[in-house]
């Protein structure tokens, strides 16, 4: 009786099976050993009960994935193949972007001069391990907000738990690297710069709630649909970091300067420079920032040693950032009359905010970077510094420090805290023009998303395409050098 019911579908499997040619099995062979490479790499076995969907795609062919090649009619042939290409496009590019790795384009002058604006990389998603997506189900074209219509590109659920899986080697002290903005967890959609964090320090939570029209509305946004970063690593989990006049110190030992680290210096020329001498001295048009000087500033500025002429007004007075290099070439120069570094400006909000009253960017610290299973002792002055990390990046958000100076954590008193992720001190090249770990703290290591390795195209945006528009020269750089 069960054979008479089971032998028409054997039967039919059988006929299905035979009529696959032997290059179909081929690719179902190559593909399938492709799948269970991956699993294997992804640890979680479970997936393998797709191999049978494999099997059906190359073989059998019991799903219809293909009917519309069927049809008699031409428009739906020809649609449903466009169709077709799209959505294998799109599933090659998730499990590239996800796995192995996508280009970036450098949208600030953080990073300069060692990457420059318009530069486009390639980031290598399996230097540090690629992260298993934490939204896995979004578009994976645009990070998280679809242009024109200004939607989300993704769905909040499900969320997976972060995991990495194992890469070619660990973030290295000197690496640059491409990571999601620790302080873009909340964001205010109609002011993402200040982030939402320094907003509230500006205008306080209830102003931005409440206004709507200046600031958008107020949302959260999972790890790995936060904005991309890039800056370079400059402390590591465990190390000490402080900084002196501008240098890092780890641990008490003094760091190699990345090449082209750049700070900002004040400069006067005898006249307003020609488009010729900005191109010598290598200076963007973004950073050619004429100095105003009122005539109550004039005795301030002749005490510094700028000149003033003797009918009173004052030879034009800039602010750039430099590196090392353009400095030389500047103090030797006939066009530059005085050359004198920029001050760090005192009362800036650095993080953290309860510690460094009295930081300034060049004089800050120390800071010990927290480093995973290993514990603090908790007090007022170490809550203020690792509260973030323990309430927003390690999941503890009804942490609290209480009337009694105790820290409370999960509903109770702890005199210490274990933390469960490494965390980096990350900093951009151009020192004094960098938004980075001295103005919103540590990134989690949850938060590191792969390692430029080349620049892919190069776009001067301040020039045309038949005038030096494309940068020849910086296609196929390494993206990773300049410590």
């Amino acid at each position: 009786m069960k054979e008479n019911n089971y032998s028409p579908v054997l039967a039919d499997f059988m006929a299905r099976v035979r009529k696959v040619k032997k290059t179909r099995w081929v690719r179902f062979l190559v593909v399938s050993a492709i799948f269970v490479g991956w699993v294997a790499w992804l640890g979680s076995w479970w997936v393998l009960i797709f191999l049978p969907l494999l099997f059906d795609i190359y073989i059998t062919g019991y799903i219809p994935f293909t009917w519309w090649k069927r049809s008699k009619n031409a428009a739906v042939r020809t649609v449903m193949s466009w169709v077709d290409a799209i959505i294998y496009a799109l599933i090659l590019v998730y499990f590239v972007f996800t796995f192995i790795g996508q280009n970036y384009e450098i949208p600030s002058s953080s990073l300069e001069k060692s990457l420059l604006v318009g530069d486009y990389l390639m980031v290598n998603k399996m230097a540090y391990g690629p992260r298993v997506p934490m939204t896995p189900v979004h578009f994976p074209l645009v990070q998280n907000t679809f242009p024109i219509i200004n939607t989300k590109s993704y769905l909040d659920s499900p969320q997976w738990d972060y995991k990495r899986l194992k890469g070619f080697g660990q973030v290295k002290t000197g690496d640059i690297v491409v990571f999601n903005f620790p302080a873009g967890d909340t964001v205010a959609l109609k002011v993402q710069n200040p982030d939402y964090y320094t907003l509230v320090k500006m205008f306080g939570r209830k102003a931005i709630n409440m206004n709507k029209d200046q600031f958008g509305e107020v949302i959260y946004r999972p790890v790995d649909r936060r904005e991309n970063y890039v800056k370079r690593a400059v402390g590591l989990p465990g190390e000490r970091i402080k900084i002196v006049d501008g240098e890092i110190y780890i641990n008490g030992e003094k760091q190699p300067m990345p090449a082209d680290a750049q700070f900002a210096y004040y400069y006067q020329t005898p006249s307003r420079l020609t488009e010729q001498q900005w191109e010598e001295f290598g200076i963007a048009v973004d950073d050619r920032v004429e100095v105003p000087v009122s005539e109550s500033e004039i005795p301030g500025i002749r005490a510094l040693g700028f000149k003033v002429n003797p009918d009173g007004t004052v030879p034009p007075i800039y602010l750039s950032p430099l590196t090392a290099a353009m400095v030389e070439k500047m103090e030797a120069s006939p066009a530059v009359i005085k050359l004198m570094k920029q001050p760090a400006p005192q009362g800036e909000m650095l993080f953290p905010e309860g510690a460094s009253k009295n930081w300034t960017r060049a004089d800050y610290g120390e800071l010990w970077i927290p480093k995973k299973n290993t514990a603090i002792r908790l007090t007022p002055a170490t809550w203020d510094i690792y509260n973030r990390c323990i309430r927003n990046y390690e999941g503890h958000h009804d942490a609290y420090l209480g009337e009694d100076g105790k820290v409370y954590i999960d509903g109770k008193a702890q005199d210490y805290y274990t933390f469960q992720m490494d965390y980096y001190f990350m900093m951009g090249d151009n020192r004094d023009n960098s938004l980075d770990s001295r103005y919103w703290g540590f990134v989690p290591e949850d938060h590191i998303v792969g390692k430029p390795m080349r620049v892919l195209m190069s776009f001067d945006k301040d020039k045309g395409l038949f005038n030096g528009k494309i940068r020849w020269d910086r296609i196929l750089k390494d993206a990773n050098g300049g410590f």
